[in-house]
């Protein structure tokens, strides 16, 4: 897959006639797998290669008051390029949501973005908005004179994929919900950092975590995780939140990596969360902590996907 950067549509370098897919993509989910799987579907049937038209960031920082959160996502950058790769992508344009770009009219979006690219086919979802006036996919279809695939909604369990809804699950701990909209496990990526050490002396010693991406975390909590640590794959419990028993006041990320006794500080490794187990509790001491690890250890061992 080809990625490009462009500051604005005088540096679109087209590739010939191409399936354009547009869109945020931020945690490319099951509802815009649907939209890439059509695009690629197309492509195949007619001999064109698979164009997106994306951005980095999230459009909405150009419009809404800033908070941290808007710069945090779902997937990690890495992470969506090999998967815009795995579902068939040609050619990736990405370009800042800036406040030129949100000037823009549909008219010249349709001119200088859509047929600067050689768009023979437009596919978009359903509620995709477009310009500055949030034009309509319907709209889309009048100004354009190539061909428009509209993709209705996806759904799981009768309501909408989004990533509105994903952000939700993670941020509560609904991970098993969350890695079924997403179509593949939650993740986060990070190098491993020294802690406490308290872990070793109670016969847990964990994996500290500084993440190295700008995601969201999972909510607090005991977790059944799988840690990646060098193309090999272990299952872990893995824990967000503050060490309230021996009352920690810093937000902590670590696993407990069964089976593997390694040391690995400055290692990247990727924790895949699974299942939550419990909330953070403040145990009374080392004894009810320990019978807590214990069965929390035996869930995160014998747990097995419901799918």
């Amino acid at each position: 897959m080809k990625r490009i950067t462009i500051n604005d549509y005088k540096d679109i370098q087209p590739q010939g006639d191409t399936v354009l897919v547009l869109g945020y993509f931020d945690g490319i989910h099951l509802g815009h797998k649907a939209l890439l799987d059509k695009a690629r579907a197309i492509a195949d049937q007619r001999g064109l290669t698979v164009t997106v038209l994306t951005f980095p960031e999230s459009p909405r920082l150009a419009f809404t008051r800033f908070s941290p959160d808007l710069l945090r996502h779902l997937t990690s950058a890495e992470r969506r390029f090999q998967l815009f790769e795995e579902y068939g992508v040609d050619q990736l344009y990405l370009t800042d949501f800036t406040s030129s770009f949100a000037a823009t009219t549909p008219e010249a979006f349709i001119e200088n973005y859509i047929k600067g690219l050689q768009a023979s086919v437009v596919v978009v979802g359903f509620d995709y908005h477009f310009g500055n006036t949030r034009a309509t996919v319907a709209e889309l279809k009048e100004l354009f004179d190539g061909e428009v695939e509209v993709v209705e909604e996806v759904q799981l369990n009768g309501e909408k994929i989004s990533s509105t809804r994903i952000r939700k699950a993670v941020q509560e701990g609904r991970v098993v919900e969350a890695n079924r909209l997403l179509g593949y496990p939650f993740e986060t990526r990070g190098i491993v950092v020294h802690g406490d050490a308290r872990g070793r002396t109670i016969g847990y010693p964990t994996a500290n975590l500084a993440p190295l991406d700008a995601v969201h975390l999972p909510a607090d909590g005991v977790y059944v995780a799988d840690v990646a640590i060098a193309g090999q794959r272990y299952r872990a419990m893995a824990s967000v939140g503050k060490n309230v028993t021996f009352d920690g006041t810093e937000l902590r990320l670590e696993a407990h990596i069964f089976g593997f006794e390694r040391y690995i500080y400055g290692e990247k490794i990727t924790i895949y969360w699974l299942e939550k187990i419990r909330e953070m509790i403040k145990f009374d001491g080392i004894d009810a902590l320990m019978t807590q690890m214990k069965e929390d250890e035996r869930r995160a061992l014998t747990w097995k996907d419901h799918d």
